[in-house]
C-alpha cells in the first residue's frame, strides 16, 4: 500500500495551487442514477486518463470508525465477485463464516474494553496477553478460515488484468475530503475501464478484510508512529481543530483501525459510494458521445443510493485564545504558526493563496528576511494556504538555525505578518507572485493525468468549474485584499504555535530534507520511512518508474521533494539487489 501512499504525495505536491490560465473545454453529463461524468477530448496520444472520485474522506467519519474511508480505498483493490477469486461461491461461504466468528470475537472485545476501563487489564485489548480462553479459541478458528480463503483468492488480479491490456498507473488516494481512483489505458481499452470500474462499484467484495486491516494498522505505524514528528503533527492537528472532524488524521486512530468491521465498511460504502455521490472523468483520446454511451451501459446499471450521505453540520467554533504546543523530537528545530481561515472557493481563499506566494520560495519575504538578512532560519521558510472543502487554515513555518532561540524565530515570522498588515504589497511584487502561480498551474494542464486529478478534486470540493474560474479570481486580488485577509484571519490572539526542538543526542536532519517547506517535508519524511520498510524490489522499481513518469510535469517547488524520493528509491533498490538491505523489524536476515 506504500505505492498508493505515493499517489497521495504526488497529488498533494502537484495540486497545491489554483488551476491554469487557459479555459479547459469540459463536457458535463449526468446519468439518471445521479453519477456525474466529465469529458475532455485530447487526441495527442492514443491513451485516456480515467478516474472517479467518491466525495468522502476523513472528514465524513464519525468517532469509532476514523480511518474507514482509507480502509475502503484498500478494499477497492481486493476485487469483485468476478475479479480476485478462482471460486466465488466458495469465497462467499468462507467470508460468511469469517463474519460469524468475528461477531463472536467482538463480544469478547466488549468484555475486554470494560476490563480495561476498570483497570483489570492494561495495554491494548488486542494484545495476546489480554486474550480470554474463548477469544484464543475463536482466533484459531478465524485463522484457519483465513488460510482457506487464501486458497481461492487471486492476488492483485485487478492490477494484472489492466496491465495485460496496456493499462498503467493504477492507483488511488484518500484525503480529508475525497477518495479518488485512476489509471491510464489505451484508447481502444476504454470499454474495459468502464466495465472494471462499474463492477468495482456494483459488486465489490471486501475479501481479506481483517488481514488488510492489520496492513493499514502497520501503515499507520510506518507513516505516523515511526517517523520523528508524525505523532507530534497529529497531536497538533487535534489541538488546532477543537470541534471540526478535520481534527483526526485520514489514517485514523489506532483503536478505531483495530476495531472496525466488514459490516461497518459495507454500510459506509453503501452510503458514500452510491453513484449520486461520485464523479467520473476522462481526459484523452476518445469520442465523447461514445464514452457517454459506455457510461450509460456500465455505470448506469448501478442503482442510486437509498440514503443520502449525512450533511456536514459540525463546524469549528471561534477560537477563544492562543494555543501552544512544545515538543522535543529527533528532528531539526522548527516553529509553525497556524490560523483558522476559509474553505475551498471562498472569496478570501484567493487572497490567502497570493499571500502564501508572497512569503514563499527563495524570492519570497520569509527567506529574504529570516535566512538572508537576520540569519535566524535555514532551508526555506514558508507560508501555506489550505482551503479544504468545509473549512481551512493558513500557516507560516521556519526551521530554526542552530543556536537561535525559537521565540526569536517566532517573533520574526510574526513581524513579517505585521508588516503585511501595516503596509500594502507593491504592484510589482503582487504581479510577480500572481504570474508564478498561474505559470505553475498552466504547466500542470499539459498532462492528461494531472488535469484528470484536478477535475476530480475540484468537483468533489464543490465544482470542476473552479479550474476555469479561478484564474480571473486570482488576478483580481488587490494589495488591499492581501492586507485585509492578514488583519482578518491572522490575528495575534488566534494563533496556534507548534515549537519543535531537537531532542538531546539526536542527529541533525539531512540538509536536503531540511531545506524543504514544512508541509512538504512532513509528506516526504513519511514516504522515506515507508520506503525503508519495503522488501519487494519489483514494487520499488514500479514506484520509481511511476515517480519518474510524472517528475517532468512537477511544478518547480515540488522538484526537490521528488528528487529526494527518487534518490531514496534508487538507493533502496540497490540495497536489495546487493543483499545489504536491513531485514524487516522482527525478522531474521
Amino acid at each position: 500500500m506504500t505505492q498508493r501512499r505515493l499517489a497521495v504525495v504526488l497529488a498533494m505536491l502537484f495540486i497545491a495551487a489554483v488551476a491554469g490560465a487557459q479555459q479547459v473545454q469540459v463536457r458535463e453529463e449526468m446519468l439518471p442514477n445521479g453519477m456525474k461524468l466529465l469529458l475532455v477530448e485530447r487526441h495527442d496520444s492514443p491513451t485516456v486518463s480515467c478516474g472517479f472520485v467518491a466525495k468522502v474522506g476523513g472528514v465524513n467519519e464519525p468517532q469509532g470508525i476514523t480511518g474507514i474511508s482509507h480502509m475502503l480505498e484498500h478494499m477497492m483493490f481486493k476485487g469483485t465477485k468476478a475479479i480476485g477469486t478462482s471460486d466465488w461461491s466458495r469465497n462467499e461461504a468462507i467470508i460468511k463464516q469469517q463474519d460469524e466468528v468475528r461477531a463472536e470475537m467482538e463480544k469478547e472485545y466488549v468484555v475486554l474494553r470494560e476490563k480495561l476501563r476498570r483497570g483489570e487489564i492494561s495495554g491494548n485489548i488486542h494484545d495476546e496477553a489480554n486474550a480470554t480462553p474463548r477469544l484464543k479459541e475463536l482466533k484459531a478458528r478465524y485463522d484457519k478460515l483465513v488460510e482457506e480463503e487464501r486458497a481461492v483468492v487471486v492476488k492483485d488480479e485487478l492490477d494484472q488484468l489492466y496491465t495485460e491490456q496496456g493499462g498503467s498507473g493504477l492507483n488511488a488516494f484518500t484525503s480529508e475530503d475525497q477518495t479518488a481512483y485512476f489509471i491510464t489505458v489505451p484508447s481502444n481499452k476504454l470499454e474495459l475501464w468502464f466495465w472494471m470500474e462499474s463492477d468495482r462499484l456494483l459488486n465489490p467484495v471486501f475479501r481479506e478484510f481483517y488481514s488488510e486491516r492489520d496492513v493499514v494498522r502497520e501503515e499507520r505505524r510506518l507513516s505516523v508512529e515511526s517517523t520523528p514528528t508524525g505523532q507530534h503533527e497529529e497531536a497538533f492537528d487535534a489541538m488546532f481543530w477543537q470541534a471540526s472532524p478535520y481534527s483526526h488524521g485520514v489514517i485514523g486512530w489506532p483503536s478505531d483501525i483495530e476495531s472496525f468491521t466488514r459490516a461497518q465498511a459495507a454500510r459506509y460504502f453503501a452510503t458514500h459510494y452510491a453513484p449520486n455521490n461520485i464523479t467520473a472523468a476522462l481526459v484523452g483520446d476518445f469520442k465523447a458521445d461514445e464514452a457517454l454511451a459506455l457510461a450509460q451501459k456500465y455505470f448506469g446499471r448501478i442503482p442510486r443510493g437509498q440514503v443520502p450521505p449525512p450533511e456536514m453540520v459540525t463546524f469549528e467554533p471561534p477560537q477563544l485564545a492562543e494555543k501552544r504546543m512544545f515538543v522535543e523530537a529527533d528532528t531539526n528545530p522548527e516553529v509553525t504558526i497556524r490560523y483558522h481561515a476559509v474553505a475551498f472557493n471562498h472569496p478570501d481563499s484567493f487572497a490567502l493563496q497570493v499571500l502564501a506566494s508572497i512569503l514563499n520560495r527563495r524570492t519570497g519575504r520569509l527567506y529574504k528576511s529570516l535566512v538572508e538578512d537576520k540569519q535566524l532560519a535555514v532551508g526555506e521558510p514558508h507560508g501555506f494556504a489550505r482551503p479544504m472543502k468545509y473549512e481551512g487554515y493558513f500557516e507560516i513555518s521556519a526551521e530554526i538555525k542552530d543556536g537561535v532561540d525559537p521565540k526569536t524565530v517566532e517573533d520574526a515570522l510574526l513581524a513579517e505578518l505585521a508588516l503585511l498588515a501595516e503596509k500594502p504589497v507593491g504592484d510589482n511584487e503582487l504581479l510577480k507572485v500572481k504570474n508564478q502561480i498561474l505559470a505553475d498551474s498552466y504547466r500542470r494542464l499539459g498532462s492528461n493525468f494531472f488535469l484528470l486529478l484536478q477535475l476530480l478534486l475540484y468537483d468533489s470540493n464543490g465544482g470542476w468549474q473552479y479550474l476555469n474560474d479561478s484564474p480571473a479570481k486570482l488576478l483580481a486580488v488587490t494589495a488591499a485584499d492581501v492586507q485585509r485577509v492578514v488583519k482578518t484571519y491572522l490575528t495575534p490572539d488566534k494563533k496556534n504555535v507548534l515549537t519543535m526542538v531537537r531532542k538531546a543526542g539526536a542527529a541533525a536532519e539531512d540538509p536536503e530534507i531540511a531545506a524543504l517547506p514544512a508541509q512538504m517535508k512532513s509528506m516526504v519524511k513519511q514516504q522515506l520511512a515507508a520506503i525503508d520498510q519495503i522488501q519487494d524490489k519489483a514494487q520499488l522499481e514500479q514506484m520509481l518508474a511511476q515517480l519518474q513518469q510524472h517528475a517532468e510535469q512537477a511544478p518547480p517547488q515540488a522538484k526537490p521533494a521528488i528528487g529526494i524520493m527518487l534518490k531514496k528509491l534508487q538507493q533502496r533498490i540497490e540495497e536489495l539487489g546487493s543483499g545489504t538491505a536491513k531485514p524487516e523489524p522482527g525478522k531474521e536476515s
